[in-house]
């Protein structure tokens, strides 16, 4: 057992030393992988731009003070804003993130690797616009994308067989330490500069799960990732300053990541740093809702037409599950917000039975006070199918699986709906696509009038080579050209 008294400097942790060499030298050159990361981004942006509609997000966003802006900062995609980049990945990241519908991660640890846009977008317009760069040639789309592919690999991988959750922590943690690596080598650091970086968001620990489950579900769980992309972007910019790192973070004893926050376990690696996350990532296509749920909600959508005119008759209502879904979402009690509501999978059932969709609005207030949806929420039953359980860790299969069968007073009931694969799974990807376009039209026109819209799509369609076109080029096609009223965000 090592002398926990000297103050020799130990070797760097391995698992960090791994972070950054991939971050800084990982050649990408899966042609799928960057299809997909394209794809990402322009989902990811549409979820931004869907997000102004909810005044919760929009009172978040603009700089930390008032006034508090940068000429030639970082631009807030939907607004006028110019922002140095630690507050601008917090707005990105926020937006991004505030309705639970951009892509996902399923694993040990589950999470949405799309919220690392928030630094690597924001980051990379900062650069490219601000006097002080010292870039050979701007940061373009592939730029962007190969950061992404890295910071999604990064996350990803390290959620395989590593469940944060089970001690306690959020899946943020992991969406911090993907940021500050890529991050730090998009700000031109060498190896010990991504190694200290990487060491001090190991140092910061991990935000507590408090804010994602019963009785305290609230609206924190939709800014926690713009708080964690923007801690990644302070880190990197006092990290190319040479700010100190720390080498066994994680493995110091007593004092170190693993011994205070995971209960003395080291991380596992099941495999290398790749592109294997972003081929494999999860999309939400038609439904914002916690991933868990997604196929629950498409065998409730499936049986809506059979009980539509029939929910006072129903007797009970059986639900079949992995047993991440129940850990996670299983849910009784008053709900008391939209955030709440958006993690409990017999709310997300509900709403599809009774109405015959679920969309962002249906979480609100407005919907929530329907009498029907408790009444239907109290004969629900939820169960482990432990088969769903394993092939949701299979490598091979990634399966997320739901299954619903409703029972009626008279004796009869409906078939057993079952659902292994939403949309949004690699297996269902050429269905997927057309719809995830769809999806980003229309979110879209929640924030631009139709001739916006179509310049937007226009640029989609002409881009033929990711890296000759300039990521704030890029972004100039997002920024409102009109003026937009103060209380709609500048």
């Amino acid at each position: 057992m090592s002398d926990i008294r000297s103050a020799e400097r130990p070797p760097t942790d391995n698992i960090i030393s791994k972070i950054a060499d991939y971050a800084l030298d990982a050649t990408i050159d899966s042609e799928e992988a960057y299809t997909t990361a394209n794809y990402c981004l322009i989902d990811s942006l549409g979820c931004a731009l869907l997000a102004f509609k909810f005044p919760a997000c929009k009172k978040l966003l603009g700089p930390i003070v008032p006034g508090a802006t940068l000429t030639n900062g970082a631009r807030i995609p939907g607004t006028h804003f110019e922002l140095e980049p630690v507050q601008a990945a917090f707005n990105l990241g926020t937006m991004v993130r505030w309705l639970d519908f951009n892509d996902t991660w399923l694993a040990a640890e589950w999470g949405h690797p799309s919220d690392n846009f928030g630094a690597i977008l924001t980051l990379a317009d900062y650069l490219n616009r601000s006097d002080q760069s010292s870039l050979k040639k701007p940061i373009t789309l592939k730029d962007v994308l190969n950061a992404a592919i890295k910071a999604y690999e990064i996350q990803g991988i390290l959620a395989l067989e590593n469940s944060f959750n089970r001690v306690g922590l959020d899946h943020v943690i992991l969406v911090r330490i993907a940021s500050t690596a890529v991050a730090t080598a998009m700000l031109g650091g060498n190896k010990q500069q991504v190694i200290n970086a990487v060491s001090n968001a190991w140092i910061d620990g991990g935000a507590l799960r408090t804010y994602r489950h019963a009785p305290n579900t609230g609206s924190r769980k939709s800014w926690a990732a713009g708080d964690a992309t923007s801690r990644a972007v302070r880190l990197a910019l006092m990290a190319v300053k040479d700010e100190m790192g720390y080498p066994s973070a994680l493995s110091a004893k007593q004092w170190g990541f693993y011994d205070v926050l995971f209960k003395g376990k080291p991380f596992q690696l099941s495999q290398t740093f790749g592109s294997y996350v972003m081929q494999n990532i999860l999309f939400k296509i038609s439904y914002p809702a916690e991933f868990h749920a997604q196929t629950a909600v498409e065998a409730a959508l499936t049986l809506h037409n059979d009980v539509k005119n029939r929910l006072g008759d129903i007797e009970r209502i059986e639900i079949y599950t992995q047993e991440a879904g129940i850990r996670i979402i299983d849910k009784t009690g008053p709900l008391d917000n939209p955030a709440d509501r958006d993690h409990c999978i017999q709310y997300m059932v509900a709403i599809p039975l009774i109405f015959g969709r679920l969309t962002a609005d249906d979480y609100e207030d407005s919907i929530a006070k329907d009498s029907r949806i408790d009444n239907l929420r109290h004969k629900m039953q939820v169960h482990e199918d432990k088969q769903y359980s394993i092939d949701y860790l299979d490598p091979n299969k990634r399966a997320i699986s739901n299954a619903i069968q409703i029972y009626f007073n008279d004796g009869s009931s409906t078939k057993k709906i079952e659902v292994d694969y939403p949309l949004g799974h690699r297996n269902r990807r050429d269905e997927a696509i057309p719809l995830l376009m769809t999806k980003f039209k229309n979110n879209l026109a929640t924030r631009f009038d139709n001739e916006h819209c179509q310049n937007i799509m226009a640029l989609l369609d002409s881009i033929e080579d990711l890296d000759q076109i300039s990521i704030s080029d890029y972004l100039e096609f997002f920024i409102p050209t009109k003026q937009i009223p103060h209380n709609e965000t500048s």
